[in-house]
């Protein structure tokens, strides 16, 4: 990456502050002359090649240069890459290059694709020219089929009329096709009949696919599973260090068998093993979606005696780079020949054997400083070992089911096959003596929740009761899934047999098949199957999560990838949603060639789309440079408030600005469209971040303005997860607790307060400010109304705030609209991670319920308990229901696990929903608890007043 301009503003944002609208570029041409010449900054790509070829008339060798349409421009962009500009139609300030050069290049034939190519690699911010030079045939592949399937649709979309347009791209429902017409289910060959012009004769020759003729099937394989560690370099470790190396193969999170360590090396630089590492798994046992986890780390001889045993293991054990690696590639191929791995540094919270199974598979693009691990997978066929199609995986589940034996005689021994480790073949039912009491216990097991563990007896009984949990407990497939020994193929290719004829679980049900424990192809194209029975605003609802466990998916080709861009070009709104969840996240080097083969593909096959998104992107980019041009002026010239404003307007009025902010879809909401900017009302919010307040005219809402907050440089999908987790606990709850997050005809708790008060240390206890000021914004039974609708949305915020462990809840994070409504924003601390000064945490109550809150709720009357009743009441019943929808939440974070949020790294992070929530107690049990919590906020209101006082003081402006 380029070096960061700090010390001076970007030169393209600079256009119209010195009145100045001129830079000067260097121009290289192919005839080896070079020109420098002044251009102006907002002029299109085209007009400067025009300017250039004016005055390259009047240098040598001009003539050699041919026609002007032959040439295109080249350039180095922000990456650090060179971009052929294609796209003449873009200005100069939006391109943005790195350095004011542009180079003159040959334009090659295919213009209309280069342009497309262009435009699709600006808009997915990686150029499809990276994607080209991976030398990956899945990568290969993948787009190639991507762009057939593209090309295909956007040619059926040409043949459609205005009114099959418009249902194809804004249906409201998603019908989907069966596709039982599209599998081949004849012997495994191909028939060619050739014709010869001019002759009557037709030969027909039948070619053989058997893999026994051309594959070696894995299950044949009984050697034991081994690698070739070969040597390890640039591992970064003190030179009397000895390094080694730890593998381990998974399933999910589940180790398979024994991890393999390798021996020490005490070499400074080249560690080299050249040894064998074998595992205690035959490869037939090896199941499709395993993974080979690799940790490099350094053995300390002596450790200093540490004054606390926390984290002992990392006293002994130093610099742990990570790197995994699938076993079968894209193609179901057991893996030879050398490989390089290249390590990833990070080092999480909680790993398994010093190993990461839930990291990603790709190896760190950042070759030049990672470390490698050099591997060999062996041969162990002369031909290609392959995992067996699923035909022959049912064929498998057939033949190695036992002779039936009576229901009794299975009962009676099934503890006896536990200890011996093997399981039951054929279904249990439960009828007959003692039926009903394995029903109990395993539906005892079936209703805990997801993060509850199994012991090797329940997983066992599960196993043998499998087809009593299809008969009864179906939503219990996550249960039995965890349950399947994957590391015996015969147990495996029963459980893909019973998986046909699972009943279809419902869409909430079916999300948490989609977590990392579930890896296998075959249970997740039957969770994406699932999927398909959601409407547009379900999946919506939930595209977060889909997006996020893509991180999941080691193969590219996969079947929540073809899902969801089957909707996404289905919808233009799912297509707007799923573009900017993919694009926001392709600066993360572990997914950003995942996501541009998705993104490249929904372009193509949405062409139309591409340049609605293309303006967004490039108003994005005119807001971000505003945003650093207000935080490096703050920051370096201490230049006062007012003077930034200033030049924070001349931006925005630029002509330059203001088109390319003006007439676009907002990127929150496509319905909206963006008219103008209201410049005069834009201002910028005195915060680390300097996020933007921007007004826009929106002539679709009756001319009225619409507000939208730019914040740059900050993750904001921690803030996402909690507002989804606000709409499905709204949609749960009657009454609807939960208010909307909006903003206009709003005012925050401290501002009200301050208002109020002269004295800044007594505005946090002036409990009469808050009724006060909806008194002046209501009145009669409008105030009535008002005192309701606050009634109902503090309960429910109390209760969500409690659940999700929201801190940081000072006066100016909490919401009231004039018309009652209460509401909290800026979620930056969540399950329980609450602020502290001095290790003294600030925060020392569950949920905020201060005394003006329940002076409002009373109407102003001190002996009001019938309403203070009714609002303890409202907060118990939306207890109890957000309780029945706990494992959907805990399933919802689960999914954000690899996302990358500092606060949800870990199971154990998950596990403040479960306590917080009161899974695996009674309703009453539960709601004890709840009242505790309750009278607890009650009591300790006083240290939420001190603490407002003190963030008042703090920031009086």
């Amino acid at each position: 990456m380029p070096p960061a301009k700090t010390d001076q503003l970007d030169l393209w944002a600079e256009s119209g502050l010195d009145g100045d609208d001129q830079v000067m570029v260097d121009f290289l041409l192919p005839t080896g002359i070079y020109i420098q010449m002044e251009v102006p900054r907002e002029s299109t790509i085209q007009h400067i090649k025009l300017l250039l070829w004016k005055e390259a008339q009047t240098y040598p060798l001009f003539s050699l240069l041919g026609e002007m349409e032959g040439h295109m421009f080249e350039c180095v962009n922000q990456a650090a890459v060179h971009e052929e500009l294609e796209d003449e139609t873009r200005r100069l300030c939006d391109v943005r290059p790195f350095l004011p050069v542009l180079k003159l290049i040959t334009r090659n034939c295919g213009r209309a694709e280069r342009i497309l190519d262009s435009k699709i690699g600006v808009l997915i911010g990686k150029g499809l020219h990276e994607l080209d030079a991976l030398q990956d045939q899945q990568v290969k592949d993948f787009r190639s089929k991507m762009k057939r399937i593209s090309e295909e649709k956007m040619q059926r979309m040409q043949l459609m009329s205005w009114g099959e347009w418009l249902r194809s791209c804004y249906s409201t429902q998603l019908e989907t096709e069966s596709v039982e017409n599209l599998i081949d289910k004849h012997e495994g060959v191909i028939k060619i009949t050739m014709h010869y012009d001019q002759s009557q004769v037709i030969y027909t020759l039948l070619l053989s696919l058997s893999p026994q003729q051309l594959h070696t099937c894995v299950w044949k394989v009984h050697s034991l599973f081994r690698i070739n560690l070969v040597k390890g370099n640039k591992v970064n470790a003190e030179d009397a260090a000895k390094i080694q190396v730890r593998a381990g193969l998974f399933h999910g999170t589940e180790l398979l068998c024994k991890t393999a360590v390798s021996s020490e090396s005490s070499s400074r630089s080249e560690h080299v093993w050249n040894k064998t590492l074998e595992f205690d798994i035959a490869v037939c046992d090896l199941p499709r979606m395993a993974r080979l986890c690799f940790a490099i780390y350094a053995v300390m001889d002596k450790v200093k005696k540490q004054r606390s045993t926390k984290n002992t293991h990392l006293n002994k054990y130093q610099t742990i780079p990570w790197v995994n690696t699938m076993v079968f590639d894209y193609r179901g191929q057991l893996k030879t020949g050398d490989i390089i791995l290249h390590c990833w540094s990070s080092f999480p919270d909680e790993l398994e054997e010093m190993l990461n199974p839930i990291g990603t598979i790709q190896t760190n693009p950042y070759t030049e400083n990672a470390t490698e691990l050099h591997i060999s997978f062996p041969e162990y066929s002369t031909q290609p070992v392959v995992f067996p199609a699923f035909d022959k995986v049912s064929n498998l589940s057939c033949g190695i089911k036992n002779a039936k034996r009576s229901y009794a005689q299975k009962i009676n021994n099934h503890f006896t096959e536990s200890r011996n480790t093997r399981r039951c073949t054929q279904p249990l039912l439960f009828t007959g003596r003692g039926g009903k009491k394995f029903y109990i216990e395993l539906k005892e097991i079936m209703e805990r929740d997801p993060l509850s563990q199994l012991c090797e007896n329940e997983k066992d009984l599960i196993w043998t009761l499998r087809y009593d949990c299809r008969e009864n407990f179906p939503q219990s497939l996550p249960k039995l899934l965890l349950s399947v020994k994957w590391s015996k193929h015969e147990d495996m290719a029963q459980l893909q047999a019973l998986l046909q004829i699972w009943p279809k679980l419902s869409p909430r049900d079916a999300l948490e098949l989609l977590d990392f424990n579930y890896p296998d192809q075959y249970v997740r194209e039957f969770a994406v199957n699932c999927l398909r029975d959601m409407s547009d605003d379900e999946l919506l609802q939930y595209l977060l999560q889909l997006v996020q466990v893509l991180r999941y998916e080691p193969y590219y080709d996969c079947a929540l990838s073809r899902f969801l861009l089957e909707r996404a070009q289905s919808s233009r709104k799912i297509g707007h949603f799923l573009f900017w969840h993919l694009r926001s996240e392709m600066y993360m080097p572990a997914v950003s060639v995942h996501f541009a083969l998705i993104l490249e593909a929904y372009c193509r096959g949405c062409i139309p789309h591409i340049e609605v998104l293309k303006k967004q992107v490039e108003a994005l980019s005119k807001l971000k440079a505003v945003n650093e041009l207000i935080k490096l002026g703050t920051i370096k010239t201490k230049t006062k408030q007012a003077h930034l404003k200033e030049a924070m307007m001349t931006c925005l009025r630029q002509t330059g600005f203001i088109e390319t902010l003006s007439n676009l879809h907002s990127p929150l909401n496509p319905n909206i469209l963006l008219a103008g900017v209201h410049v005069e009302r834009c201002k910028y919010m005195d915060s680390k971040m300097k996020p933007l307040w921007i007004v826009y005219h929106n002539k679709l809402l009756g001319g009225d303005t619409v507000g939208i907050i730019f914040k740059n440089g900050d993750d904001l999908r921690q803030d996402m997860l909690t507002l989804q987790i606000f709409r499905v606990d709204g949609s749960a709850m009657e009454g609807n607790l939960f208010t909307q997050f909006v903003v206009s005809s709003a005012d925050t708790i401290a501002n009200i307060q301050k208002t109020s008060s002269n004295m800044a240390a007594a505005a946090a206890f002036n409990k009469d400010a808050l009724l006060n000021w909806l008194k002046d914004k209501n009145s009669g039974d409008a105030l009535d109304k008002a005192i309701e609708e606050f009634t109902l949305s503090c309960a429910g915020y109390c209760v969500a705030t409690y659940v999700l462990g929201i801190g940081d809840r000072h006066s100016d994070n909490i919401m009231v609209r004039s018309t009652g409504q209460l509401f909290h924003i800026d979620f930056g601390h969540i399950l329980g991670n609450f602020k502290s000064k001095f290790g003294i945490k600030r925060e020392r109550v569950p949920f905020i319920l201060t005394h003006d809150f329940i002076h409002v709720i009373q109407q102003g009357k001190t002996g009001n308990t019938e309403k203070f009743g009714n609002f303890r009441q409202y907060c118990e019943e939306a207890y109890l229901i957000l309780r029945k929808n706990g494992n959907l939440f805990i399933t919802l974070f689960a999914l954000m696990l690899t996302a990358g949020l500092p606060e949800l790294t870990s199971v154990k992070d998950i596990q403040y929903l479960k306590d917080s929530l009161a899974l695996g107690k009674t309703d009453e049990e539960a709601l004890k608890q709840f009242r505790q919590k309750f009278d607890e906020a009650l009591r300790e209101s006083w240290t939420t007043k001190v603490n407002w006082m003190a963030h008042i003081v703090a920031h009086p402006s």
